[in-house]
């Protein structure tokens, strides 16, 4: 999968966006206000890298500059039904310094074949912590609205410098689409489980 969406980078259809959006969940019939873009900090990224949910880009794609845009993206499409086997229990670590050890909190886990992903605290018993191994949104319906404030083919430079992140040598390394459409620091911002919805974080 990889490098099929490696070799799309090179298609002359790639574009590269800048977006403003509001992004709304829905579960249960209920709307909840996840994240907004800022003039300061827009989503931008270029379409063909997998660097977004399949459904995002799909929606986006015919859109030029000086479009709206409202639409809905079904769970299944983009971070799947929320699963309660991936709730786990596991011991508390020997070194809690290293850890922000509170409910709510984003902490990172390898498992034994070395894979990293993030995990978020919902609760304690003696000495476990009670994880969430599920994406935030997993679940939800995503409700995005909002306008395309440009785009237009992107450059080699964009694209070299995307390959770059994807490869890890960047903030994209976290697939994009950090909270607020950018990172922080270098890193993506921990407290949102780098749930910019439009990424491709796991």
């Amino acid at each position: 999968m990889a490098f099929l969406s490696f070799f799309r980078t090179f298609a002359p259809m790639n574009k590269y966006y800048v977006l403003d959006y509001k992004l709304f969940s829905v579960k249960n019939g209920e709307r909840k206000l996840e994240e907004e873009t800022s003039a300061a900090e827009p989503f931008v990224f270029i379409s063909g890298f997998g660097t977004t949910i399949p459904g995002f880009e799909k929606n986006i794609e015919n859109l030029a500059q000086g479009d709206t845009f409202d639409f809905v993206i079904p769970a299944d499409e983009a971070y799947g039904e929320y699963v309660a086997e991936r709730v786990v229990t596991l011991p508390r670590p020997e070194d809690e310094s290293q850890f922000d050890l509170r409910v709510g909190a984003i902490i990172p886990l390898q498992n034994e074949d070395g894979n990293r992903f993030l995990a978020r605290i919902v609760g304690f018993e003696d000495n476990m912590v009670k994880l969430d191994l599920n994406h935030p949104l997993a679940g939800c319906d995503l409700n995005f609205q909002g306008s395309v404030k440009e785009c237009r083919e992107a450059t080699n430079e964009e694209i070299t410098q995307l390959i770059n992140s994807i490869s890890g040598s960047g903030c994209g390394g976290c697939g994009g689409g950090c909270k607020g459409g950018g990172c922080k620091g270098g890193d993506c911002d921990k407290e949102s489980n780098c749930g910019g919805s439009c990424g491709n974080c796991s």
